[in-house]
Order: structure tokens, then sequence, then C-alpha cells
């Protein structure tokens, strides 16, 4: 019964496939397709914009220099400033620091560590300027 009703499709198909007329695209189809596309095209694309401007970065890199300087330079000029009241001294006598003095780090070790941070930022730009001309379009 199965096979009868498959013979009963296939033929009906090839009934209807050889009655039906090959279509073919209207003689200006690539033109029109192409106005679409380019319609697409100048649509307004999403630019890059930073969160913080140059200008920004700029003001907080002068206002970081100009604190770094007064406290190296203001503290000596002030007979007792709150920078010379801060123990530094927890940074080197801790346990940490004492458990880790006898650690040696061997040439080769510092030349791979140094050599892969080289190439990390090499691979950095690289990407980075390859992913800015591929979303550029």
């Amino acid at each position: 019964m199965q096979e009868h009703e498959d013979k009963y499709l296939d033929s009906f198909t090839k009934k209807v496939i050889k009655k039906a007329d090959i279509e073919a695209p209207s003689i200006h189809f690539t033109s029109e397709i192409m106005s679409q596309v380019a319609a697409l095209n100048n649509t307004s694309v999403t630019s890059y914009k930073p969160l913080i401007s140059k200008k920004a970065w700029g003001l907080i890199a002068l206002g970081f220099i100009m604190l770094c300087v007064y406290l190296v330079l203001g503290a000596e000029t002030e007979k007792q400033s709150w920078f010379s009241t801060l123990d530094f001294s927890v940074l080197s006598n801790n346990k940490v620091s004492h458990a880790l003095s006898g650690f040696k780090i061997s040439k080769t070790l510092m030349y791979a560590i140094a050599f892969f941070g080289l190439m990390l930022c090499i691979q950095i730009t690289f990407l980075k300027n390859y992913f800015d001309k591929r979303l550029e379009l």
C-alpha cells in the first residue's frame, strides 16, 4: 500500500514538473538587486565613539601627574605632611615577601616572559588594526 502511494506521488510530481514552465528572471533583475544593495549600503552605520574622549584622558593624565608631583615635591616643602606619616614597611615586611625571598628566576625564563610580552603587544596591535579595517566597510 505504501509503495503504491509512493509510486503515485512520484508519477504525479514528474507530470507537474514536466508541465511547469521554466521561469526566467526579468532582464533588469541584476540591476534591481544591485540598486537594493546600494540602498542598504547608504544607510547610516554606527560609528565608534569612545566613552572617554581624548581630551578627558588628557585631563585625567594631567591631574594624575600633578597629584604625583604634589605628593613628591609638596611633601618636602612642608614640615610635616600626611605623606611622610604613611608607613610603607607593610609592603616589604610581610609573610609573602619573606616566603618569596629565596625564589630565583632563571635567565631563560626571564627572556621567555619578556619575549611573550613583546609578542603579545605586537599581536594586539595587529588584531586591532585588522578588526578596525574589517569594521570600516
